[in-house]
């Protein structure tokens, strides 16, 4: 397993949970707007499976749960072994991913391996090239929203709202495509150093009353969502 990076504790990434996290090293994704560009590009300095494994150890009944992020997480050949590790600690674990690899997703969730997914969806249908920054098999995205929809034991979607890439109706035509998911998030873009895209870096996010506009129009798609980062 190839990890970029590792935060000892959160209370913020695993919802209601106290958690680790664990960046996986390298994406197959080149979004514009990626603000962990080392761990995308996989040319983050990387730390020993082994030690992190011992530091969970170490922290059992203070940490309920890992969240395993990236980068992408299902990249890695060897993430349904790692994930078998933790959860033999008795951990929960959230996986984030872009949603490329439905095979490897519908393994972990076939053994009940993970119990919170969060898919990044960045794009309509008809853009996901564009916001993905490379050609995508968007047959594969669906396969891995149906996948969590029907299988996942909680799970969240959302979409980072780009300034001038996204635009509200491209916001609904993605919640049209979610129609009847748990909970979607429309998150606040956040123009961090460095991005893959330097020039998203002197980006301004859409300003609150356009999120919640936004917000306004698709809340009929979705059982809960809400908009975040703001």
């Amino acid at each position: 397993m190839k990890i970029g990076g590792f935060q000892k504790t959160s209370l913020l990434d695993y919802p209601d949970r106290i958690s680790a996290i664990v960046w996986a090293s390298g994406c197959n994704f080149r979004c514009p707007f990626c603000y962990n560009k080392n761990l995308a590009l996989g040319t983050a300095e990387l730390f020993p499976e082994d030690e992190i494994l011992s530091f969970l150890s170490k922290r059992k009944g203070q940490l309920e749960g890992v969240v395993i992020s990236g980068g992408e997480p299902l990249l890695q050949e060897d993430i349904v072994d790692f994930i078998e590790k933790i959860k033999k600690q008795r951990f929960l674990v959230k996986v984030d991913t872009n949603g490329a690899f439905p095979e490897k997703l519908g393994e972990l969730l076939g053994q009940q391996l993970v119990d919170y997914v969060a898919m990044d969806v960045k794009a309509p249908k008809r853009r996901y090239r564009e916001l993905a920054g490379v050609d995508v098999d968007t047959s594969k995205i669906e396969a891995s929203i149906d996948l969590i929809k029907n299988k996942a034991p909680a799970y969240e979607f959302k979409t980072t709202f780009v300034p001038d890439l996204l635009k509200k109706e491209d916001i609904v035509e993605i919640a049209k495509w979610l129609k009847g998911a748990d909970l979607y998030y429309l998150q606040q873009f956040k123009p961090l150093s460095p991005l893959i895209s330097s020039t998203l870096e002197h980006a301004i996010p859409y300003p609150k009353n356009y999120l919640e506009e936004t917000l306004t129009a698709i809340q009929p798609f979705f059982k809960r969502c809400a908009v975040r980062g703001i």
